[in-house]
């Protein structure tokens, strides 16, 4: 039996002090992209999120390179994915003798990096360079049209006297 080969790697990143919400949005922008274009992206964005994705990113990329030898220049952010972690709680001493509780999210965040060298199915690009199968549409148009209507001609609320 002939033994598939692997084409995507993943890297982990689990218990990072961060909003799932705010990595959520960093990790939209980078699905799809190749490899360079995200370590652009992250490094210009101006979010807290982007080191520690930034991280990932590039231990994922190190990660394909050691276990299946492909090029950097090949690579494709798969799947991202960020999942809410526990949630770290203190008790903040107030007035009074009173308590206030401090809640610290986590999450994990999850890279995947495909070889595109590797598979021949990826043909449809977007006008960015994105492959049109990684992107999720988190929204779909509902209104293609736009009606103008012009309140002065029609007469309207002005005609009374």
């Amino acid at each position: 039996m002939r033994k598939k080969q692997k084409t995507e790697v993943y890297a982990l990143g689990r218990h990072i002090s961060l909003s799932a919400d705010k990595a959520r949005r960093v990790i939209d922008q980078i699905r799809g992209c190749s490899y360079e274009e995200t370590l652009m992206i992250l490094e210009l964005m101006p979010y807290r999120a982007c080191y520690p994705i930034f991280k990932l990113v590039y231990s994922a990329a190190a990660n394909a390179s050691y276990n299946m030898g492909s090029n950097e220049a090949n690579l494709v952010i798969s799947k991202a994915e960020v999942n809410e972690g526990t949630t770290v709680k203190k008790f903040k001493p107030r007035a009074r003798g009173r308590s206030y509780p401090i809640k610290r999210p986590t999450c994990h965040i999850t890279i995947g990096v495909k070889d595109i060298s590797l598979n021949d199915e990826y043909d449809e690009y977007d006008e960015y360079g994105r492959i049109y199968s990684l992107k999720k549409p988190r929204w779909k148009n509902k209104y293609t049209t736009m009606v103008y209507h012009d309140m002065y001609s029609i007469g309207g609320v002005w005609d009374k006297k």
